[in-house]
């Protein structure tokens, strides 16, 4: 009876491995949240704001991923010299800034990933001194084609870890707008990931 009993245990363990590995094949989506910090070179303005990102396995380190994010209102002063009399006026600017990104991901496997990206899509910039709300982000989000909006290249790199589906992930990168030139702007951001 011992060994019976033995038997079924061993026979029973060996299922762990083989269904670790399936669960790990089935796991097609990554959903993410994160905070977002954007170095704005042109201004020298450093921005907050939250975005969110999706991303589907095309092979088994490749993923193609789309994301977004809005960062919230940043005042800085502007001068502005009047040709007529000569005089300098100064004028606090509410700017805000909305991204999109979406392209491929490379990334090693295992419970922890290093991985490399290169992303195109487009950062919106907008002025705007109404409070951040839901409200503004949506209509911020509505007059994309109307704003001034400026094709992103984004290369960037990071690390993801989990522990079973849940994870945090850091990436950090260059995001190059283009207007009148290109322009490289460091991006960091860090949040919680689930896979599935």
């Amino acid at each position: 009876m011992k060994r019976i009993s033995l038997f079924i245990v061993l026979f029973g363990f060996s299922f762990i491995p083989t269904a670790q590995a399936q669960y790990r094949e089935q796991e097609h989506v990554e959903l993410g949240a994160y905070v977002d910090y954007f170095h704005l070179q042109a201004t020298s303005t450093d921005f907050a704001g939250l975005g969110g990102r999706l991303g589907f396995n095309v092979a088994p380190h490749a993923q193609l991923e789309a994301e977004m994010s809005y960062d919230f209102n940043q005042v800085f002063s502007e001068g502005f010299t009047n040709p007529s009399t000569g005089g300098v006026s100064v004028a606090k600017s509410n700017l805000r800034v909305v991204h999109g990104l979406f392209g491929p991901k490379f990334q090693t496997g295992g419970p922890v990933r290093l991985f490399v990206t290169v992303k195109g899509g487009f950062d919106a910039f907008r002025f705007d001194s109404r409070p951040a709300t839901f409200n503004t982000f949506g209509s911020t989000v509505q007059n994309l084609r109307t704003d001034n909006v400026n094709g992103v290249l984004y290369p960037g790199a990071g690390v993801e870890a989990f522990l079973g589906p849940i994870g945090l992930r850091l990436d950090v990168g260059d995001e190059i707008y283009f207007a009148n030139g290109a322009h490289n702007n460091l991006r960091i951001s860090f949040g919680p990931t689930i896979r599935f």
